[in-house]
């Protein structure tokens, strides 16, 4: 494979929201030639290469970090892991020599931005979200361009949207291929598609079978459900559906998802970009219920976005 002199450095957060759009991108630059550096912080990079999806090649770099939250002594670990994650970030940018430096935002993207930033080397902040996160936030002043999943992406200054272009949220080619596949509603059984995000949903533990307990057996008996559950609650969602005779598949992690997403009639999930973006891509219908504290408050940007369009529904958790 022929690459360029000089590699691309990606870094993300390590969750799959973050992750996911990021490894779909170095994947297409590693098929274009190029050379990928992937920072990421000690939860990415933790992550196997099989769930991810990372082409060989790619090589992770673990960056220390964490967020600036939980009070006082929160706040004090975090500037030490950041200041940490900056001088190892700046002996990566000063061993490799990037070209670029292309952050996905969460908190393991600062100090690899910062450090690039200040070796002077063009820096792109990807935003996956209808609202511009807490750490693209704080690298947006000296970014040279913007990519946006959404037009009218908010907390981004004027001066930001004047850098920025659309260019959506990128997605595993599986789920990219779903788009060919035409839609088919469901002419008996509904199978119904319960994520909760890469770390699982608590509450759709509890208000899932809760909701199934409200309808009549023979309601019940069209739905055949796939649940991700996480691994504390499972084997008691396995009761509630049990006590129901219904059948249910559950898992703490899918990773089968473009297989499962092309067979659902529906999914239920939070509203996070990589879910948003993937259902949308696939053309699933989808019931979003935005998790209710994240940061910002971005999942419920995310999901009425969304709804405007007429791609989904949005119930908003009590």
């Amino acid at each position: 494979m022929t690459t360029t002199s000089r590699p691309i450095l990606i870094c993300a957060g390590g969750t799959g929201g973050h992750m996911f759009p990021a490894v779909s991108l170095a994947n297409v630059l590693r098929a274009r030639g190029h050379d990928v550096l992937f920072a990421t912080d000690p939860r990415g990079a933790a992550v196997s290469t099989d769930v991810l999806g990372l082409t060989d090649g790619i090589v992770r770099h673990t960056i220390s970090a964490r967020s600036l939250s939980g009070g006082f002594k929160g706040v004090a670990l975090g500037i030490n892991a950041l200041l940490r994650g900056f001088f190892e970030a700046r002996h990566l940018v000063r061993e490799h020599n990037p070209c670029v430096a292309v952050g996905f935002g969460g908190y393991p993207t600062v100090p690899p931005i910062m450090a690039a930033g200040m070796a002077g080397l063009p820096t792109v902040i990807h935003e996956q979200n209808a609202l511009l996160g807490r750490a693209n936030r704080r690298l947006a002043r000296g970014a040279n361009a913007f990519a946006l999943s959404f037009a009218q992406t908010q907390r981004l200054r004027s001066a930001g949207h004047a850098l920025s272009t659309v260019v959506g949220n990128p997605v595993r080619t599986d789920i990219a291929a779903l788009a060919a596949r035409p839609y088919t509603p469901p002419s008996g059984v509904i199978d119904l598609l319960i994520v909760g995000g890469s770390q699982g949903a608590k509450v759709f533990s509890k208000i899932v079978p809760a909701a199934f307990k409200s309808l009549s057996a023979p309601q019940r008996a069209r739905f055949r459900i796939a649940q991700q559950c996480r691994a504390e609650d499972i084997e008691a969602v396995r009761k509630a559906y049990a006590d129901m005779n219904m059948p249910v598949e559950l898992q703490t992690f899918f990773e089968d998802i473009p297989a499962r997403l092309a067979a659902a009639h529906l999914v239920v999930g939070r509203s996070g970009a990589s879910t948003v973006a993937e259902l949308t891509a696939a053309g699933r219908p989808a019931l979003y219920i935005p998790y209710p504290h994240a940061v910002d408050d971005h999942q419920m940007a995310n999901a009425r976005a969304v709804e405007a369009a007429g791609a989904g529904w949005v119930m908003e958790a009590k």
